[in-house]
């Protein structure tokens, strides 16, 4: 039974940081894609960055320069360094996870390749 938990979020200042973090447990995982996505009131759900387990990593172009991704592979903890946060920043931010292959589909392909998600972690820049 695979768990995805969130942490960090918050509301911070525009310009600001924040750091989130999501812990990963249940499976075996040596084939990934982790993900997170975020879906801001009455908007879909968007993806935000991809990594797979051969370390490719996708950023969306709204975040690129700003949001960095990170991971702890002995423990499958993926972290998301944001900052020069905006308002438009502000959304609920998910982790996602595939464990049925070892890449990541186009993060334009939405949230549909996702099979586990975390609770979400609210991110409010004003």
């Amino acid at each position: 039974h695979v768990q995805l938990v969130e942490s960090g979020g918050g509301s911070v200042q525009a310009g600001g940081s924040l750091r989130l973090g999501c812990v990963a447990s249940g499976n075996y995982f040596y084939r990934y894609c982790m993900a997170w996505f975020r879906q801001a009131p009455g908007k879909e759900r968007e993806g935000v960055v991809s990594i797979d387990s051969q370390g490719t990593i996708q950023y969306a172009d709204g975040v690129k320069g700003r949001f960095t991704v990170s991971q702890d592979s002995g423990e499958i903890t993926l972290s998301l360094e944001m900052s020069s946060l905006t308002p438009e920043d502000t959304a609920m931010y998910y982790c996602a996870a595939d464990y049925s292959i070892g890449y990541c589909h186009p993060l334009t392909m939405g949230p549909e390749p996702y099979t586990y998600w975390g609770q979400g972690t609210q991110v409010t820049v004003s």
